[in-house]
């Protein structure tokens, strides 16, 4: 759509307009008696002066603190990139060499400090990829910045600047939040400077949106109604009271602006991520080795279970893991971890990752409808518990992926590969649906098995792919 001319027409005017005065003199004109200053009524105290008890007319003594602790975070990507010679020119100047051209990419975000020492709370992908960040607090201090840790499976990322007693947020408890609470958004949006806006709590836990889909991240979303705009990320989520209870990380917008879905990390996650990089330099996660699907209706109905039950069903277990350990078996429901309900498998997921490994839990469980309660000792998540091979992921050839993917001889048993990386060095000779038949001539029927048959240097392969037995062999380095 072309642009309106009004706006140039108004800076024409605006140019050209002591240009275009006529030459002739206007008429003067009998001087006007002094106007009699207008009587206004002014009341310069503060809103809050006459306040009548029980009517909160401002949030300011609340916010001017938390201000103080949300700091705008600047990031600075260096691009290099190598500019070839033209061909043709080599005949008049030689072999000369390709040119390398560096460039500056400028982004920039918020962050909030929670220790008086300098660690800071924001985003991952504010400072995903920086090679140079820096910190500006409100009062104009500028500090450079170093990052301490990332999480991208939780969008939360700690910073550390070089102080003392700096301004801080106060955390609160999360899990206590309800629908309904006042919270205000603090942080610099669109680089126009801080910025505070308001709204209520509109949801809790929202999940499953696929926003950190790509990196199978763990989205339990406080949802808010207070305006987010680019460059909010990583900024503060406060209460009515001033404490911090979530990082502001995304919004859910047609047009890139905000209309009303903000989205913020709970802090009670965030704080869980920023112990476990500070004190072990990376993020540790609790482990129990289980598949399951939320209870139905008529799954609780098959099972024995009194009519309106929420839990999960265990579907399948890790062999080794401590779930397996601890005497767990299919069809098993976990009602609660450690006196926390449990509705989903999201829901169980993202709380067995927030308990640090080596931790004892206490599952409320229920077997052939009668409880139980279960004590695990949790693992350790490894970020890539399918791999096989660098980059090359599998999975048991159950009968659901048999069927899908059509094999119907039986003879045709091993592990299915699920996923090969765009960066793994076997991915010139392995592909997603190949079947893993045999590894160094000994049948595999599960991960464990194709691990052990795993041998450093050269291994033999056998797959099944597109309906023929083949070998391919790779190399272990």
């Amino acid at each position: 759509m072309k642009p309106k001319p009004f706006p140039r027409l108004v800076l024409a005017v605006f140019f050209l307009a002591p240009w275009s005065l006529p030459a002739a003199s206007a008429p003067k004109s009998k001087a006007r008696p002094p106007a009699k200053e207008p009587a206004l009524t002014v009341d310069r105290s503060q809103v809050t002066d006459s306040a009548k008890p029980g009517l909160v007319v401002s949030y300011a003594d609340v916010i001017e603190p938390a201000q103080k602790a949300v700091v705008s975070v600047y990031s600075t990507k260096i691009i290099k990139e190598r500019i070839a010679i033209n061909p043709l020119f080599r005949p008049f100047f030689g072999n000369v060499p390709d040119q390398e051209r560096e460039s500056r990419q400028q982004g920039i975000g918020s962050g909030v400090i929670v220790t008086p020492d300098g660690y800071i709370l924001t985003n991952n992908h504010v400072v995903e990829g920086a090679d140079e960040l820096k910190v500006t607090l409100a009062d104009d201090r500028d500090f450079i910045a170093k990052v301490i840790g990332s999480d991208p499976k939780t969008d939360v990322a700690v910073l550390k600047i070089e102080g003392e007693n700096l301004p801080t947020l106060t955390l609160a408890d999360s899990d206590r939040l309800r629908v309904g609470d006042v919270v205000f958004a603090v942080g610099n949006p669109l680089g126009v400077g801080q910025t505070v806006t308001m709204g209520i709590v509109s949801a809790k836990g929202r999940s499953q949106l696929g926003i950190l889909e790509n990196v199978k991240g763990y989205e339990d979303f406080i949802q808010t109604d207070a305006a987010i705009n680019m460059g909010n990320s990583g900024g503060a989520l406060v209460d009515a009271r001033g404490r911090l209870v979530g990082i502001n990380s995304a919004i859910i917008s047609p047009s890139r602006g905000s209309i009303g879905i903000g989205l913020a990390i709970p802090v009670n996650l965030a704080a869980f991520i920023m112990k476990s990089v500070v004190q072990t330099g990376a993020v540790a996660r609790g482990y129990l080795g289980v598949t399951s699907d939320t209870v139905t209706a008529d799954v609780a109905e098959q099972l024995g279970l009194a009519k309106g039950t929420r839990g999960v069903v265990v579907t399948d277990i890790d062999p080794e893991s401590p779930a397996e350990k601890a005497d767990l078996k299919r069809t098993d429901v976990i009602l609660a971890v450690n006196g926390h309900p449990i509705a989903s498998w999201e829901e169980l997921r993202l709380l067995i990752s927030q308990i640090m490994p080596g931790s004892k839990v206490a599952l409320k469980t229920v077997r052939d409808g009668q409880p139980r309660t279960v004590d695990v000792v949790l693992g350790q998540i490894t970020d890539n518990p399918n791999q096989w091979l660098e980059g090359v992921d599998v999975v048991t050839l159950a009968p659901e992926l048999r069927r899908r993917l059509g094999l119907n001889d039986p003879r045709v048993k091993g592990v299915v590969i699920s996923e090969v990386a765009p960066d793994s060095p076997f991915r010139d000779r392995l592909a997603p649906n190949m079947v893993i038949l045999e590894v160094n001539r000994a049948p595999v029927t599960d991960l464990r098995s194709a691990r052990e048959a795993l041998q450093p240097g050269r291994n033999l392969l056998a797959i099944y792919d597109r309906g023929q037995v083949r070998f391919i062999v790779v190399t272990i380095r």
